[in-house]
């Protein structure tokens, strides 16, 4: 990378936004617009969330022009008349429009930036998870061999069982956990280890003070911390009776933890699904296989 650049790529539930220049990372946010929760009430984008878009887009204009914009599960079902609608109203404010990315191209740009870097042949699922959308892909030998899609995500079992968001939630982690188990039936595939990406999974154990165990299976500077099994099911079910208020308020961004109880049962299924011995959280999105591509 020989230029500066930024990439903001917008998810259901939290728009992340990195600056680079020369292979360095200037600017790394994640900010909370609830596009989805918002779409459904509405049936369509409002308003106040894409002004929190365009401040987000003026923010990153004091760093670079050279800004690509890209969205994710709630932009693919936009109608064709909404998105150029929008994508009109960025272009005349920002000389900008979003590029809206498949399910499937998604996966693989965040997958690519899992296993691209590091030096680990056994079986891996990537677990690829956000407001809306849940991808699966499974790799040997940096090879994808497998892929599942699923179309919903933490903001949809947030809604199943909305007293995830409160302090102490009225669900169990069992009653979450079978529910899930009926929305995804189709795993076939086993792997050791356990990738989580498509969020940042290490701000949950960061903020709710959770200890991490360095990663011994491989070296890589975007996946330095795994956690056995064992630990994994502690935490998981852990994350349901800890007071979330507690953790919140440890954060800079309270509204993050909306999702994240719903995350942790997700994460916890797939991985007995798969039998994985290791689960490696990470901070590793779609944008990480994408500025390969913005960078050329």
């Amino acid at each position: 990378m020989d230029k500066r650049f930024a990439i903001i790529e917008i998810g259901s539930n939290n728009t992340k936004t990195h600056v680079y220049e020369n292979d360095k990372v200037l600017i790394d946010t994640t900010i909370t617009i609830e596009f989805k929760k918002n779409y459904t009430k509405e049936e369509k984008i409002v308003e106040e969330d894409l002004k929190k878009l365009y401040k987000v887009i003026e923010q990153v204009k004091n760093y670079t022009d050279n800004i690509h914009v890209y969205g994710c599960s709630i932009f693919r079902k936009l109608s064709e008349e909404e998105l150029n609608t929008i994508n009109k109203d960025l272009k005349d404010k920002f000389n900008l429009e979003v590029e809206v990315v498949s399910q499937e191209k998604e996966a693989e740009y965040t997958a690519l930036g899992c296993y691209n870097d590091i030096n680990y042949n056994d079986n891996i699922c990537i677990f690829i998870g956000g407001g809306g959308s849940i991808e699966l892909l499974f790799v040997k030998n940096k090879k994808i061999i497998d892929k599942k899609y699923y179309n919903f995500g933490v903001v949809d079992i947030t809604k199943k069982f909305p007293s995830l968001k409160n302090d102490k939630p009225t669900c169990t982690f069992d009653e979450v956990y079978n529910y899930i188990s009926t929305l995804i039936t189709d795993i076939n595939q086993t792997a050791d280890v356990l990738i989580l990406a498509g969020g940042d999974h290490l701000y949950w154990y960061n903020n709710a003070e959770y200890k991490l165990e360095k990663n011994t299976l491989y070296e890589s500077s975007n996946q330095p911390y795994m956690l056995t099994k064992k630990q994994s099911d502690k935490y998981d079910k852990d994350a349901l009776v800890t007071s979330l208020n507690r953790i919140r308020n440890n954060s800079d961004n309270p509204l993050w933890f909306d999702g994240s109880r719903a995350m942790k049962v997700i994460t916890n299924y797939i991985s007995h699904k798969v039998a994985a011995k290791y689960i490696i959280p990470t901070r590793i999105n779609m944008e990480d296989g994408l500025k390969k591509q913005v960078s050329k």
